[in-house]
């Protein structure tokens, strides 16, 4: 009997939402870490990005168990 293993829409969501706010996170940690008083262009944009990754991710929970 074998059981085949698929990702559903809820974990994928799950896994995005922490990639998201992991890197999100990050981001605030590496500035504080390097002494940095602004953030740049680039820090911005990598924090929006984080942002959309975490709102992407919590939409795709609610779609529950079926497969991705």
């Amino acid at each position: 009997m074998t059981s085949d293993w698929i990702i559903t829409k809820r974990l994928l969501g799950i896994v995005i939402l922490a990639a998201g706010v992991l890197g999100f996170v990050g981001l605030l940690v590496l500035d504080t870490v390097r002494g940095g008083g602004e953030f740049g262009p680039t820090q911005k944009l990598g924090l929006v990005a984080c942002v959309g990754l975490a709102i992407l991710g919590l939409t795709l929970i609610p779609l529950g168990d079926r497969p991705a």
